[in-house]
């Protein structure tokens, strides 16, 4: 009875053995991280499927998971009931429209980010800043997908600032809100959060009213 008992275990140890193998076979070329073939930490090529958005070194331990990257985008208003677009001038999505904004720096808050960024794409300071949103999104660099946490804000330029395209932004210009189409824009997080925006009023004004969330 024993020694059956101890057979029957060991049969399904290794049956779940190979299970794993074929999960972890079958999804290394799907793997988020497939195209991270050595450790980053020791170089080993030993750097296995850990989970589904994790690898493992079998050499010295380490493990890496692939995690959202903060990023910002600015619905910049003025006091026509307009919002500021730009013209993207690189790829993905080149000559689409999209809002300013970019990657968080390392050290920085998100607020900081949204700051820089539209100091570094028109030239300007902001004078108020509000949260809005947040939205997943994956973009595309270099061939791989970057997983993103796109967190959106509403803000003003500082009295008599002139926007000028610069940096990412090929050209900039002012459209009414109510003209606003989320088709225009080339990125599907920018394009989701465009119609969130155009379709709630109390978003587009500053300050805006105390409100839990937007649905």
């Amino acid at each position: 009875m024993g020694q059956n008992y101890e057979k029957l275990r060991w049969i399904r140890k290794i049956i779940t053995t190979i299970a794993v193998a074929k999960y972890i076979i079958n999804m290394s070329d799907s793997h988020p991280l497939a195209k991270f073939a050595y450790c980053p930490r020791c170089g080993s090529a030993d750097f296995m499927v850990n989970g589904p958005r994790s690898k493992r070194c079998g050499h010295c331990g380490f493990v890496y998971y692939l995690n959202a990257s903060a990023a910002t985008a600015a619905f910049i208003v003025n006091r026509r009931n307009e919002v500021l677009v730009s013209r993207r001038a690189f790829e993905p999505a080149k000559g689409t429209l999209d809002l300013p904004g970019g990657f968080v720096d390392p050290g920085e808050s998100t607020d900081q980010g949204m700051r820089r960024e539209i100091l570094e794409e028109t030239g300007c300071h902001v004078a108020e800043m509000r949260w809005l949103f947040s939205l997943p999104n994956s973009y595309s660099f270099s061939g791989f997908e970057v997983p993103t946490a796109d967190s959106f804000f509403l803000c003003r330029l500082a009295e008599g600032e002139k926007p000028a395209a610069c940096d990412d932004a090929a050209a900039l210009e002012w459209v009414a809100i109510n003209a606003l189409r989320p088709a225009d824009f080339g990125l599907d997080s920018i394009r989701k959060a465009v119609g969130i925006f155009a379709s709630r009023p109390y978003m587009q004004v500053l300050p805006l009213p105390l409100r839990r969330g937007f649905e």
